[in-house]
């Protein structure tokens, strides 16, 4: 069969579908304890909602920032899977020490390494996405491999769920098995890619010079501050594991909440992924905010776990809409031997905000209640919206105008 006469899933490379089955494994992982943690700094560390946005906040932080020396780093060295499988690897080691924790001090230091291994993995991972994949392709390539992560996203805390019933709330021996998913990423990713030969010079430069800034043009700077927005309008999903124990979940049932989220997320991804390669990039990013904006005023009178899961199968729609999306621009708009460098700044920028964020958040749910955080969340996402209306005339953001 042509290529023509292909389906799009049957025209995407193999090595797409690897990436997506070691995000998928990773995300088990890292979802089995993500999903529990919020609940065990709360009820068994003591530790208020003050503390949880802190440490979730520098976490999250921390591995979008460390995106920016490994994407630059992989731009120097022309080298992709050599980062990211260092950085699934420490995600892996890390695992072992959430289940030792005896003190919040202790989860700050585990999921400081935890992220740090994700930033190291994310930038040279994504670039690697766009490297193997033809251009008019890459918007369901990201989309794929994020339906397949978010697949893990909701099949880990399906399972916490599972054995925090078979264990009657033992949060630590969940933490003990999420370590066996995490290994057998790394073993997929180092026996399942083979990188490509990279078409740039013989003699490299360093990434980060004034002249190669440049080259990735306004248009690509202009995506940056609109990553760096909307994850200023979006906090923590931590939060919303914290509501779902504040209106009367039981503990072992709370991460089905995650679960929820992720299954409307997997679904949705990969379809707008598709569909991104077709219309206009600023119409999905406003649909995207739009549904934000109905989640978090859905959440914010939420008193009831009906309105709860319809709050947070919103919330997976909008990251269905733009996760992968935001992605796909950034690639778009950066020149191919810069890409790893242009995925780290754009995390950057999303780390800071993402830090932000959860400060905000955690400071309002302690003074004021759940409810103002999501209100506030509604009132940042109005502030992009207003931003992404007035983005500046000749902007190259979408393929189809």
């Amino acid at each position: 069969m042509s290529p023509a006469g292909k389906s799009t899933l049957g025209q995407l490379p193999s090595g797409i579908w690897v990436l997506g089955f070691v995000s998928l494994l990773m995300d088990i992982s890292s979802e089995m304890i993500h999903s529990l943690l919020p609940l065990f700094m709360v009820t068994s560390l003591g530790a208020s909602a003050l503390v949880v946005g802190v440490i979730e906040g520098l976490a999250e932080a921390t591995a979008l920032m460390v995106k920016v020396f490994s994407g630059v780093l992989s731009d120097y060295l022309g080298q992709r899977k050599g980062l990211a499988l260092f950085g699934y690897a420490l995600g892996a080691l890390t695992k072992p020490v959430f289940a030792l924790a005896s003190g919040s001090g202790i989860v700050l230091a585990a999921r400081l390494l935890d992220r740090v291994g994700k930033g190291v993995r994310g930038a040279p991972r994504d670039a690697l996405v766009a490297d193997i994949t033809p251009p008019h392709l890459r918007g369901a390539a990201f989309g794929l491999r994020q339906s397949l992560d978010t697949v893990g996203a909701f099949v880990g805390p399906l399972l916490a769920t599972g054995l925090m019933l078979l264990w009657a709330d033992d949060f630590r021996a969940v933490f003990w098995v999420a370590v066996i998913p995490g290994l057998l990423a790394v073993a997929l990713l180092w026996a399942g890619i083979r990188e490509p030969a990279q078409p740039v010079p013989e003699k490299r430069g360093n990434p980060i010079r004034r002249d190669n800034l440049r080259r990735l043009g306004g248009a690509y700077w202009w995506v940056v501050g609109v990553g760096g927005l909307f994850t200023l309008a979006r906090f923590s999903e931590a939060f919303l594991v914290l509501l779902a124990q504040q209106i009367g979940i039981a503990l072992a049932l709370v991460p089905l909440v995650m679960v929820a989220m992720n299954i409307v997320y997997a679904l949705a991804a990969y379809p707008f992924g598709k569909l991104s390669d077709r219309v206009s990039h600023a119409r999905l990013l406003a649909i995207g905010l739009v549904v934000l904006i109905a989640a978090d005023l859905v959440l914010a009178a939420s008193s009831h776990w009906g309105a709860l899961l319809a709050g947070v199968a919103l919330w997976g729609i909008h990251l269905g809409i733009t996760q992968g999306l935001l992605a796909t621009m950034v690639a778009d708009t950066a020149p191919p031997d810069l890409r790893g460098t242009a995925f780290g700044f754009f995390n950057l920028a999303s780390g800071i905000a993402m830090l932000l964020a959860s400060l905000c958040a955690g400071l309002l749910w302690d003074s004021l209640g759940a409810e103002f955080t999501f209100y506030a969340g509604a009132a940042f996402s109005l502030v992009a919206l207003a931003v992404l209306f007035r983005r500046p005339a000749g902007f190259p953001v979408s393929r189809a105008g």
